[in-house]
């Protein structure tokens, strides 16, 4: 994901999300929205691109979260 984030499909995606942050609270039309642990900005809202893929900005934004994520869990 990383290395191609324009290659990355959005099931591929929203396995991650859900891995990492649950179920969608909403789940409607082609957004996905997940709700994050903490303050601010407390979601990541997903969608499909053209091809089955997952929007690449959507991509980045899930690695970082998931990297802020990480970084609370290991103090």
């Amino acid at each position: 994901m990383r290395k191609s984030p324009q290659e990355v499909k959005f099931t591929e995606l929203s396995a991650v999300c859900e891995h990492y942050f649950g179920k969608p609270r909403n789940k409607s039309s082609s957004h996905y929205v997940y709700k994050m642990p903490w303050a601010g900005d407390p979601r990541i809202n997903i969608q499909k691109a053209k091809g089955g893929k997952a929007k690449v900005y959507q991509v980045k934004q899930v690695l970082l979260a998931v990297t802020k994520l990480e970084d609370m869990e290991h103090g």
